[in-house]
């Protein structure tokens, strides 16, 4: 069957259907419906699908940030560390020091090429959610932390940015069960969520409209713009 026949099946142009055959794009829940339709495998291609899913990717974190880089909109939720977008050299490594990996320059080396991202014209919209733990914990002593959150304000002083942070009065909360991202391309929306060893790459559309409802509800609870910058003010002028 022709590209260009396989397309009209499932609602795509040609050059999708070759993206979804190297593995770059991958089918997604409506596609697989209409495939079962049309070929009459009651269910086949769905069940396949879900499968897919339950399992590990370990190219998951790659194909994130491949959706990083061209994504128009980030919205971010962080639980405990500094996005890796706006992660300073310093921090990064204390980072990696800690999580005890084996060459260290080389993964503080690829955090830092992810964080060209933010030097496109125009740049990505970036919305950001931080628990307050994350702006309180000193990772790599108060020096490197307070540098880490002046950083934080500088890279997100612009109109394309919104930092705000959740503060811990504000109790128990669903952002308490992890970290993730939303990453809005042209597509439509994906979302990454963080765990260890390894993330997990949304790319179901209704799965991801339930992570942006998800940052939502997150958001009701965070401080304004500016109480959310004067909090982590005093945090920095409390580590001196």
């Amino acid at each position: 069957m022709s590209g260009e026949k396989f397309g009209k099946i499932i609602g795509v142009v040609r050059s999708t259907v070759s993206r979804l055959e190297s593995g770059e794009l991958r089918l997604d829940e409506k596609q697989a419906a209409a495939l079962d339709q049309h070929f009459a495998t009651s269910g086949h291609f769905l069940r396949l699908l879900t499968y897919a899913k339950l399992g590990h990717d370990p190219d998951w974190f790659k194909e994130h940030v491949s959706y990083e880089a061209r994504a128009f909109l980030l919205k971010i939720y962080e639980l405990a560390l500094i996005p890796g977008l706006l992660q300073t050299e310093e921090y990064a490594r204390a980072c990696f020091e800690a999580a005890g990996v084996e060459d260290v320059d080389a993964q503080v080396a690829a955090r830092l090429a992810r964080q060209k991202t933010l030097e496109r014209s125009p740049r990505p919209l970036l919305w950001i959610l931080l628990s307050q733990n994350v702006i309180e914990w000193p990772v790599g002593g108060p020096e490197v932390m307070r540098r880490q959150l002046g950083h934080l304000l500088d890279a997100t002083r612009g109109s394309d940015a919104i930092l705000r942070v959740v503060p811990r009065t504000t109790g128990a909360t669903i952002g308490l069960d992890g970290a993730f991202k939303i990453l809005s391309v042209a597509e439509g929306d994906v979302a990454y969520t963080e765990a260890h060893g390894g993330g997990r790459l949304i790319l179901a559309t209704q799965e991801a409209r339930q992570f942006g409802i998800r940052w939502d509800r997150i958001g009701g609870n965070a401080l304004p713009k500016d109480a959310s910058r004067s909090m982590i003010e005093q945090v920095m002028e409390d580590m001196r």
